[in-house]
């Protein structure tokens, strides 16, 4: 299958690296123009040469604090006026922040939720209107598995991440009746920036492809490997397109199997 999506233009939050620049080179790849934000500017300017090299599209990138709303409607706006209507959505941004309940702190959820729950859903109420208008949409909730099945420890993201599923189905029903299409993807173990800096913190000696099976194997992955980050972004595309045109309101797991929900 041929997967296209030549004429369309997609945001991307956590764009910057990892499973966000993943997925925005392979949507440059299929033809679309592409919006990254993230915070760090230099992180930025690398992504988006590389972008441009993946598709020759147009790539835009936008340093943005994704907690601060005020700053999140300007980076909209900016992605809008250099790429027009934004047609595809991915609500990637995030961190894997979990601890023990009692030592989390009002803080702690306020930032979590607002980076992981708030941001998705200002940037949903800014994109909607213009994809209901056009008659076509695509909004891609990056999740992680534990929003389906929470582990002890798994605060606060795991909260906030079952929050965004709750909010990908309300989405799902709101958007249909104008083709705009809401679903989720689950991220279970895949290489990333995540992991590697995980690699240089507890074992930097050790072959980090032996480090990174250490952690599958841990994780009992019923595939028996970590997930590649074009693996993901290869779902991402497809959900993106018009081939998935009848999907909506979903979750899929990307996670070897590990997942005991599916």
């Amino acid at each position: 299958m041929d997967i296209r999506l030549d004429g369309r233009a997609a945001l991307v939050t956590g764009g910057s690296q990892g499973l966000g620049k993943g997925m925005a080179m392979r949507f440059a790849d299929s033809g679309a123009d592409v919006a990254i934000l993230a915070r760090g500017a230099d992180a930025l300017t690398a992504a988006k040469a590389e972008i441009e090299a993946a598709g020759g599209c147009r790539a835009v990138a936008i340093s943005c604090d994704l907690r601060d709303a005020g700053a999140l409607k300007d980076a909209f706006a900016e992605a809008e006026a250099a790429l027009g209507g934004i047609d595809i959505l991915v609500n990637n941004a995030g961190t894997s922040h979990a601890g023990p309940f009692e030592t989390i702190t009002d803080e702690d959820w306020a930032e979590d939720l607002d980076l992981k729950l708030m941001a998705a859903i200002r940037l949903c109420r800014l994109a909607l209107p213009g994809m209901k208008q056009r008659r076509w949409g695509r909004i891609i909730n990056v999740l992680n598995t534990g929003a389906k099945a929470p582990r002890a420890g798994g605060a606060p993201t795991a909260v906030s991440r079952a929050a965004g599923l709750a909010l990908t189905k309300v989405l799902a029903g709101d958007g249909a009746p104008h083709n705009v299409l809401v679903n989720a993807l689950m991220v279970g173990l895949i290489k990333s920036n995540q992991w590697e800096r995980l690699h240089a913190d507890k074992n930097p000696d050790q072959p980090i492809e032996d480090f990174l099976q250490g952690m599958s194997d841990d994780r009992n992955i019923p595939l028996g490997r970590i997930g590649e980050t074009e693996e993901f972004a290869n779902i991402a595309c497809f959900l993106a397109s018009d081939q998935a045109g009848y999907i909506t309101g979903t979750s899929i797991n990307v996670d070897g199997g590990a997942s005991p929900v599916v």
